[in-house]
């Protein structure tokens, strides 16, 4: 069961234990994985890090290591997909207020499932979206 959705630099800095995670967001994934309950990470976070692996801004071996942590049934991700229910929960994510395509389908994934997304992304905290930072 999904108890969040972790937007792409959550997933990427808990990955690498970044100090720019947030006690609550880290606490949020630890807690989650020590109640049997997964979080869970959009496809297109995989998409987008290869685009921002491409531009230089982020470590070359972080798809691999998403992908790593997605493939163990003991790790705390869970890859979700795009799908025409996630697309279809895009209309309730306002585009004036989440303009980023990636951040959107994030944001309606989280809708859809009904849980909280984990992001320090203001725009989708601010756009009535049970955030998580």
């Amino acid at each position: 069961m999904i108890a969040v959705v972790a937007d792409t630099h959550t997933a990427i800095w808990y990955l690498f234990a970044d100090r720019r995670l947030s006690s609550r967001a880290r606490d949020a994934i630890e807690q989650a994985a020590a109640a049997g309950r997964q979080v869970g990470v959009s496809a297109i976070t995989l998409a987008e890090i290869v685009y921002l692996t491409e531009k230089k801004r982020i470590a070359a071996d972080t798809f691999r290591r998403l992908l790593s942590t997605l493939q163990d049934p003991r790790g705390p991700f869970v890859e979700l997909p795009v799908d025409s229910g996630v697309v279809s929960s895009m209309a309730m994510v306002p585009r004036d207020q989440v303009a980023d395509l990636p951040d959107r389908i994030i944001a309606a994934t989280a809708l859809r499932l009904g849980v909280p997304v984990i992001s320090r992304d203001r725009k989708i905290s601010g756009a009535e979206l049970r955030t998580i930072w």
